[in-house]
């Protein structure tokens, strides 16, 4: 966006004025209000280039934070399996069930063929 001139928003202003009707006539309320419309538009600069300044820091920064990120989240490969593009290879001692179905020893059924569950009954003699 282009700097605004100081006397820009005070010449826009006055024709605005002047399409309403009213017309601003030399005076201390013109210098008053051109003063207003001086301050306004260096107002309007400085928000202007600390956006500018703020959007480059804040590009800035989401870069290196993305550097960050693909850096501990890039998958780790050996020097022979980046050079031949082929993923590596888990051992299968490395892979671990995310759903272990562990019970404990003491809740476990005894096994079918056991002497314990052959359904054998007390003999009443």
């Amino acid at each position: 966006m282009k700097p605004i001139e100081k006397d820009e928003l005070y010449q826009h202003f006055s024709e605005f004025l002047k399409n309403k009707g009213i017309e601003m006539k030399d005076g201390n309320y013109t210098h008053v209000v051109q003063k207003g419309c001086s301050i306004m538009a260096d107002a309007v600069n400085l928000t202007q280039q600390g956006m500018e300044r703020a959007k480059t820091e804040i590009d800035k920064r989401l870069d290196q934070i993305r550097q960050v990120i693909h850096q501990k989240t890039a998958p780790k490969t050996t020097r022979s399996a980046a050079a031949t593009n082929v993923p590596p290879v888990i051992p299968k001692s490395k892979v671990r069930n995310p759903n272990p179905k562990r019970t404990p020893k003491s809740a476990k059924t005894p096994k079918r063929g056991s002497k314990s569950s052959r359904g054998r009954t007390s003999r009443s003699k």
